[in-house]
């Protein structure tokens, strides 16, 4: 798959992965606004579909739920 640097992805996320909606090399941490590159995201929400940049923001998001 060609990935569009530079450019943020555009993905659906599904309990045990995720599809690529729209090519690119990063997704935005929904709590930091930190660049996730795609190979080292590890943690999203499938009711928010929103990603995370680390287990500790994830936790986070959860409890504002």
């Amino acid at each position: 798959m060609l990935m569009a640097q530079g450019r943020p992805a555009r993905l659906h996320y599904m309990a045990n992965g995720f599809r690529v909606m729209a090519a690119g090399d990063h997704v935005v941490c929904a709590i930091s606004g930190e660049r996730v590159p795609l190979d080292e995201l590890r943690y999203w929400s499938v009711a928010r579909q929103e990603p995370y940049a680390s287990c500790e923001l994830s936790t986070q998001a959860e409890r504002k739920a």
